[in-house]
């Protein structure tokens, strides 16, 4: 009985071991298609998982949506949006040779307000958006200089960054021309994402420009414009529609004049286009619209309140009653030296506006002792060139100069722009 258990268990082993040494059999072409099915739909479950929603990634998906919810609702101190859409204006025809019209004729600075509208002489040395999206992207920012203004804009970056999925580093070389183009060698060597740069001079940008282009970094300029020359080396550039704003201030102030008296002028930094839009902005429009007004005097003392003070004093007692209005490209500093020389004369008589809108301006047209000032947003101006910086990364064509938006601060609307940014 034992020795025929153990001839069965021998032939069971042997009959076990020739099956699992056998060839597989054909399947069936039913378990096939089944097989093949399976092995399909399990590699697009893998490629759904490592393949993008949309081309550029998901990446690019996520940035879109991040940039579409921030522009909306993404606010800056004042309660004003933060990335608004860009302005896009009209712009007319170019005069035959604008440098032969006289200085207080618009179309003598055609070039200067409508400089690098242009967009068909772009360089052919400028990247290709990569169209992967914004988020993950750094850009490396550098200002003109310290003040409480760049403070302000500082701010609007880190925020509208922070929103739209980027990071940024701000460098400031104090108002330094020579520091700035140092700067502009580092932030090359770090390899960002992008470039954005305020340039300290109209003369300088275009070697600036070029630079940060031919090393293959992307480069957007803002805030304050350059030359035509400079224009085809950066993507884009967005900032403040400075003539426009100040024809707009213009005129509001020959309004309030009733057309009649003289006006003199405290300007900006000169050279820079702050300068041409502030002083000749409003000089032209006047004479074309209010030809009875007057130019009395054009003065640079800069942006200390003593200097200022001392320069309006000089016109109160050099002009007299002449003396009927003063317009100023700061309101701060610059408006509190001008009031307090107003004040200590006497004189209740002088109309003052300016550009710009801190709280020592807001605070002056809410006390009376500025007419009018014209709402400019130093986050909004950050936020914009943001906003244009990863539409581009996202793939999207960009304006070639988009401008922010603006509106007339006086005393009937100030409390609408509190509290003030800088």
């Amino acid at each position: 009985m034992k020795k025929f258990v153990a001839i069965m268990v021998a032939v069971l082993m042997a009959a076990a071991l020739f099956t699992a040494c056998a060839p597989a059999t054909e399947p069936s072409a039913s378990t096939e298609a089944s097989s093949e099915a399976s092995a399909e739909a399990s590699a697009e479950a893998s490629t759904e998982a490592s393949e993008p929603a949309v081309d550029g990634g998901d990446n690019l998906a996520e940035s879109i949506e991040m940039w579409n919810t921030a522009v909306k609702e993404e606010m800056s101190t004042d309660n004003q949006l933060l990335m608004p859409d860009p302005i896009e204006k009209a712009f007319p025809e170019r005069p035959d040779d604008p440098a032969a019209l006289a200085e207080d004729e618009s179309g003598h600075y055609y070039d200067q307000e409508y400089v690098g509208w242009d967009a068909g002489q772009k360089s052919d040395q400028l990247p290709q958006s990569p169209g992967d999206g914004a988020k993950g992207k750094h850009i490396i920012v550098i200002v003109h200089g310290d003040h409480a203004w760049t403070n302000a804009n500082m701010k609007g970056w880190e925020q509208a960054c922070e929103a739209l999925g980027m990071t940024c580093e701000i460098l400031s070389p104090n108002w330094d021309q020579a520091l700035q183009d140092q700067l502009i060698d580092q932030a090359i060597n770090a390899k960002p994402d992008a470039i954005a740069l305020i340039p300290l001079s109209a003369e300088n940008a275009t070697q600036q420009f070029r630079k940060i282009t031919q090393a293959g970094i992307p480069a957007f300029g803002y805030n304050t414009l350059t030359t035509s020359d400079a224009m085809p080396y950066m993507i884009a550039w967005t900032g403040p529609d400075d003539w426009a704003q100040m024809r707009d201030l213009a005129d509001t102030l020959g309004e309030a004049m009733g057309g009649e008296g003289g006006v003199a002028y405290i300007t900006h930094n000169v050279g820079t286009s702050p300068y041409y839009a502030r002083t000749y902005g409003p000089i032209t429009e006047l004479k074309e619209k209010y030809p009875n007004i007057k130019t009395l005097d054009i003065q640079s003392p800069g942006f200390e309140a003593a200097d200022v003070k001392q320069v309006v004093a000089d016109w109160i007692t050099r002009f007299g009653d002449d003396l009927n209005a003063i317009f100023l490209a700061d309101d701060s500093a610059q408006a509190t030296g001008a009031v307090d020389a107003v004040k200590e004369s006497g004189r209740t008589d002088i109309k003052i506006v300016a550009a710009g809108n801190s709280k020592t301006g807001q605070d002056l047209v809410k006390s009376g002792d500025l007419l009018s000032i014209n709402y400019q947003s130093a986050e909004g101006d950050a936020g914009l060139a943001a906003r244009t910086i990863a539409q581009w990364f996202n793939g999207e064509e960009v304006l070639p100069v988009g401008y922010l938006t603006t509106a007339m601060i006086t005393a009937d609307n100030v409390d609408d722009f509190y509290p003030t940014q800088w």
